[in-house]
């Protein structure tokens, strides 16, 4: 099998006329990722040229080809979305991001724009909705949900000292605090205290809700 089968497929049609946008999708789910595909075409100014199945054939696709605007999900497999649009501004700054997300929080739109993504919406978007977006950030304006816009404008500084969220990091995988300790070289007594006070910090009612909270609000 060779690498472009196996990275993407590229779309027969090439675009030629300068008014077109060039448009690489990410999506792992091949029926949504066809969806995309197919909407997008049936605009007369939008054109995918590739679509890809993991994080990690973004960056080689766009280089590959050039596109104007990535529709990259937030959640791929090998390398995420967040990551990926991060490394397409530093590789193909050129090639214009918009971020899809199935649960989109305010949290994420913290970390899209961290990662240098013009669009956030949410994948359940309507198909114009979305085809309007990627005009947007290929003519390097933002496309944001503004509900979303406006809650991560608001959104409470993070209270969590860098320790506090090493500790979350951890317990956010499921670890007890034996393990937590033993993995920060802490005492079982001093991860107990931190985790009590991550629970008052963010005003959660556990551990497992002190991770919800902050993954949420984009401080892990």
């Amino acid at each position: 099998m060779n690498r472009r089968s196996t990275i993407c497929r590229i779309c027969s049609k090439a675009t030629q006329g300068s008014t077109l946008i060039r448009i690489l999708v990410a999506e792992h789910l091949p029926l949504v990722r066809r969806g995309l595909v197919a909407s997008l075409n049936g605009e007369k100014d939008l054109r995918v040229i590739a679509d890809v199945a993991s994080g990690a054939y973004i960056v080689p696709a766009a280089l590959e080809l050039s596109p104007d605007a990535a529709v990259i999900d937030v959640d791929l497999p090998d390398v995420d979305g967040l990551t990926a649009a991060a490394r397409l501004h530093e590789k193909a700054p050129g090639c214009k991001v918009l971020l899809l997300s199935s649960q989109p929080s305010p949290g994420q739109v913290r970390k899209a724009f961290a990662a240098h993504a013009l669009g956030f919406l949410s994948i359940d978007v309507a198909p114009e909705h979305l085809a309007d977006g990627i005009r947007r950030v290929a003519a390097g304006r933002k496309a944001v949900d503004s509900d979303l816009a406006i809650a991560a404008l608001t959104s409470a500084d993070n209270p969590l000292t860098p320790r506090e969220l090493d500790v979350l990091r951890i317990a956010a995988q499921g670890a007890a605090s034996k393990e937590i300790a033993a993995k920060l070289y802490l005492s079982v007594g001093t991860v107990r205290n931190h985790l009590s006070r991550i629970i008052c910090k963010t005003g959660a009612r556990n551990r497992g809700d002190a991770v919800r909270i902050a993954a949420e609000a984009g401080w892990l």
